[in-house]
């Protein structure tokens, strides 16, 4: 599994695109969580990865699932 590294820095908006990975080495993207929570303490990689396994279900393996963060303006 992959991990991206956590900054979190002023940003008018934070969102995460979560990645699925499939044997092929092919990557698909499967949604976009913006991120709400305002106590920057609560969010961490767990975190935001349980939202992507809630998102694909029993559909995929959960174990090839990835996010990327990005900031909006």
């Amino acid at each position: 599994m992959l991990y991206v590294k956590l900054e979190w820095k002023e940003a008018k908006m934070v969102a995460y695109e979560f990645y699925l990975r499939d044997n092929g080495e092919k990557d698909f993207l499967i949604g976009i969580l913006p991120e709400r929570r305002r106590d920057f303490r609560r969010i961490n990689e767990d975190s935001i990865l349980k939202w992507g396994r809630m998102v694909l279900g029993n559909r995929g393996d959960n174990q090839n699932i990835y996010f990327v963060k990005v900031k909006l303006d």
